[in-house]
């Protein structure tokens, strides 16, 4: 079934979409990779956990498992194996079709960039599947800033690279963490729905 996103009212300078989850249907393919690594740790990270989470840096990710679970887990080492399995099912990758429509519509008319909690490197290659990376101005990722969603540094370090206002931004977000970071930076945003939801058709 086709599914539009309904815009708030603009007119909007810039476009940020976060990535996994936004523009890319990843999550289900993030969540295969982590779980599988894990798994050698012993480590649980049951399914509603991982998306709640959504939009985290790895990092934190790895360091907050580490605190629940009680473990001490390596995050150099897991990060690196679990973006090896990722890159490994990339093929499997396809786009959000309603929110890449509203890139190949928007794009030229005004600037996009991507902001993530994924590494610059999974971002990169994520939209290089798709053949995408091109038509984003600037890749704000895990690193580029010293607070994460729902901290709105990762947005408001965005608007500031494309010379936009924060009020003139338009964030397409699919987490409620991505939400709040969007809404304490000033922006406007758009909620793209979880994969099940799509299935659902809610």
């Amino acid at each position: 079934m086709e599914r539009k996103l309904k815009l708030p009212e603009g007119p909007f300078k810039a476009y940020l979409f976060d990535c996994d989850g936004t523009i890319v249907d990843s999550m289900p393919l993030h969540y295969v990779a982590w779980k599988t690594v894990l798994a050698e740790w012993g480590c649980k990270f049951d399914e509603e956990l991982f998306y709640s989470w959504g939009g985290m840096p790895v990092v934190e990710i790895i360091a907050a498992l580490n605190v629940r679970e009680g473990l001490a887990m390596p995050a150099d080492e897991i990060v690196r194996r679990k973006e090896g399995m990722y890159y490994n099912i990339l093929p499997e990758l396809k786009a959000v079709p309603e929110v890449l429509e509203h890139i190949h519509m928007s794009h030229g008319k005004i600037p996009f960039a991507v902001v993530s909690g994924s590494t610059r490197e999974s971002v990169t290659k994520s939209l290089e599947t798709l053949g995408i990376l091109d038509r984003f101005e600037t890749l704000v990722c895990a690193g580029d800033y010293t607070k994460s969603k729902p901290d709105p540094e990762p947005f408001l370090i965005a608007a500031e690279r494309l010379g936009v206002k924060p009020e003139d931004c338009l964030v397409f977000e699919d987490t409620e963490m991505g939400i709040q970071a969007a809404t304490a930076a000033g922006m406007a945003s758009v909620k793209v729905l979880q994969p099940w939801e799509r299935v659902a058709g809610v």
